[in-house]
């Protein structure tokens, strides 16, 4: 969605020419968007054939998986399987419904999963199964007024696996800490874990910032009062038909400066940045199978089912109709 450009910032200081600077500057005008509050849900150990579906969420919560031992797969609609192992961190910044599995599968069916809690932190446990697998789920809060907009400059997936990052070794003991405390189960052990947590997702969202040209590019149009307000009010009215005068006016700035703006963070046009957001509104929505394709079109800032179909079929190669199907049989 917004979620796919390259970008630069820059300063002004009195007279002085603007000088270019590198992208990963933007980290630093984007900090109060990488504080968050994690709060650790569920603390799972599982065996045999299990499997834990997660529903869709509501709200502005973005979902979280650590993957402390063993190994699972992760089904999402529309979307092929992700397979995550020790170490592997799995973030949904847009909550989608997805299901937590076991690796293989059983003709028996899944074991039965019972619930407990420990510090606040709710605890499960497949019954008659020795542990293979500890997961710590949970939810992740952006605490920033401008949370919506970090959240939509995100893509639908984040997966980060640490075991495999020899420079990410903070992160792996963040993991294993958290894991620790959890397993211990000794007083404050919820709290400190949601603090290690909250440290861990901030360095996370710092490093794929960093690896990702193009997430640093949507969040640095956010780094800007101009683009920020403009995409501000894309984002709250995606369907309502926009003009470049209309984002201009919302930006406080001309037409030009405006496009300039953009372009300067290396962002595509405000236009072309407006249909990237209302096609991936339309994707996302057309994956959760809860509203018919004409509404979807019509909040999504289309005329009929065939201008959506024309667009996403330019833009993704699939029609509304190949994506519903897909989903339904996930």
């Amino acid at each position: 969605m917004a979620g796919r450009r390259n970008a630069i910032t820059q300063r002004i200081k009195g007279h002085s020419p603007t000088p270019k600077r590198d992208p990963m500057d933007a980290l630093s005008a984007l900090a109060p968007f990488l504080r968050v509050r994690p709060e650790i849900q569920d603390f799972c150990r599982f065996g045999g054939s299990w499997q834990a579906p997660h529903d869709t969420l509501t709200g502005n919560a973005a979902q979280f998986h650590i993957v402390a031992s063993g190994q699972c797969d992760v089904d999402l609609p529309g979307q092929a399987s992700l397979s995550l192992r020790s170490g592997s961190i799995l973030l949904l910044p847009h909550g989608d419904r997805h299901v937590m599995r076991a690796r293989t599968k059983s003709s028996v069916g899944p074991p039965h999963i019972s619930t407990g809690f420990n510090n606040a932190v709710r605890t499960k446990a497949t019954d008659g199964t020795p542990t293979e697998t500890e997961i710590v789920c949970g939810l992740l809060h952006f605490e920033s007024a401008s949370r919506n907009l970090l959240i939509a400059a995100l893509p639908d997936t984040i997966l980060v696996d640490v075991s495999r990052k020899p420079i990410l070794p903070l992160l792996r003991a963040l993991v294993t800490a958290i894991r620790d405390e959890l397993d211990n189960a000794r007083p404050g052990a919820g709290a400190i874990a949601n603090d290690l947590a909250s440290a861990l997702f901030t360095m996370l969202l710092r490093q794929f910032i960093e690896a990702d040209r193009a997430v640093a590019g949507s969040l640095a149009l956010l780094s800007q009062p101009v683009t920020a307000k403009a995409v501000g009010v894309m984002l709250a009215d995606p369907a309502r038909d926009w003009s470049l005068d209309m984002l201009a006016d919302a930006g406080g700035a001309s037409r030009a400066t405006l496009v300039r703006s953009f372009r300067r963070l290396g962002a595509p046009a405000p236009l072309e940045f407006l249909t990237d957001l209302r096609l991936s509104l339309a994707m996302k929505k057309l994956r959760e199978g809860s509203s018919s394709v004409a509404q979807i079109a019509a909040e999504s800032g289309y005329q009929s089912e065939g201008a959506l179909s024309r667009a996403m079929l330019r833009r993704y190669g699939v029609r509304p109709g190949a994506v519903r199907v897909e989903t339904s049989g996930a």
